[in-house]
């Protein structure tokens, strides 16, 4: 830390799974269940088809490209990720689910290569090989050093808050929350007897209250309240009322900054009260490349979040989010005209903020002069 300014870096979904996997030292079994695609493999065909030959099997280090550079470089006090991939070599697969991710334990050092702090589980592919595959997940994870936080053994477990030490007497909490709109069964919440996520059917004030309950226990003067929460359809910039008004509730009850994933593309940033709320951060790492459909979307490009909070007040004194670009399954710099492309994109779905781009190809947040 310098200043006193605590610095978090935020990513959207780290999808290290299916075709992702199999270009990794340790691929797993490829087999796959889909509609048109049984074999993991073939997502790798996908992305070699449009971008060039990937030389497999790769560094572990190699999805994230550009980004471990660009991290060490920033060193932020914390690193939070939304993991969506169980880590298992089982293969019960999840019935009645379209999509399955798997990674195999042995290529967690893709993982580990960019040191996270914590690996949110509160989504909706973290039990797709059952409770076998979580439960092999956790302990995976566990015995990699990484902490967790929005899946466990029992929901005690999964809605316990992670804590991050950030100078003497300064803690970031991050707790994590999976919401049925993003496709989370209801049978893999967790129970006090049954393993599972740390899971919301309905993005209500009661819910937010629930949540606020737990925060309030655990929360010290000094302390940054992180909630990472699993939300919403995969595509489109409108942010429906609910996930609004659940966001804008924590903020009012305590929460610092709220941390939205599950679109495959970045959806608008808020400055509420103060207080940071990221709606979707997009997908980071994945095996999309390739695949054709929502090419409006620019899902191709990624952003990482460079967040600086003062602790004592807990509000964001400046986000930084540097853009990348998916190709042949590695993140690497992104070209100027697709900078200014997220740039004007991210700046026009969001109300209030102007995001400008820094000489050094950054993009950042500036904040209105008042925010109600």
């Amino acid at each position: 830390m310098g200043g006193g300014v605590v610095r978090l870096f935020l990513c959207g979904d780290v999808m290290l799974g299916r075709g992702v996997d199999q270009i990794l030292p340790h691929p797993g079994n490829p087999e796959l269940r889909e509609g048109y695609v049984t074999d993991a493999r073939s997502y790798v065909e996908l992305a070699e088809a449009v971008s060039g030959p990937i030389p497999a099997p790769v560094d572990p280090g190699w999805p994230w490209g550009e980004a471990l550079r660009l991290l060490e470089r920033a060193a932020p006090d914390a690193r939070i990720v939304n993991l969506e991939t169980s880590v298992t070599r089982s293969d019960v697969f999840a019935p009645g689910k379209g999509v399955h991710y798997r990674m195999h334990p042995a290529n967690l050092p893709a993982l580990t290569a960019a040191r996270p702090d914590v690996c949110v589980l509160a989504n909706n592919h973290v039990l797709d090989f059952g409770l076998p595959g979580l439960e092999e997940t956790l302990d995976s994870l566990a015995d990699a050093g990484l902490r967790t936080a929005g899946a466990g053994r029992n929901a005690d477990e999964a809605h316990a808050p992670v804590d991050i030490p950030v100078g003497p007497g300064r803690r970031i909490l991050v707790f994590a929350l999976g919401a049925l709109s993003s496709g989370i069964p209801p049978d893999w919440a967790a129970s006090p007897d049954r393993p599972g996520v740390a899971y919301v059917h309905e993005l209500s004030s009661a819910a937010a209250e629930a949540l606020l309950q737990r925060v309030r226990r655990v929360k010290r003067p000094g302390d940054i309240v992180v909630v990472s929460v699993h939300w919403g359809s995969n595509w489109g910039y409108l942010v429906p009322r609910d996930q609004k008004h659940f966001a804008r509730a924590l903020i009012d009850g305590g929460v610092d900054i709220v941390h939205g994933h599950s679109s495959h593309h970045p959806r608008p940033v808020e400055l509420y009260r103060g207080r940071l709320i990221l709606y979707g951060c997009g997908d980071f790492i994945d095996d999309y490349e390739g695949i054709s459909g929502y090419e409006e979307y620019r899902d191709d490009l990624r952003l990482g979040y460079l967040v600086s909070v003062a602790p004592d007040s807990g509000c964001p004194t400046g986000m930084r989010m540097f853009p990348l670009q998916a190709r042949r399954m590695r993140l690497e710099s992104a070209a100027d005209q697709d900078r200014a492309w997220l740039r004007a994109t991210l700046g026009r779905i969001s109300k209030g903020v102007r995001i400008e781009e820094a000489a050094d190809g950054m993009l950042g947040l500036v904040p209105p002069a008042a925010v109600p």
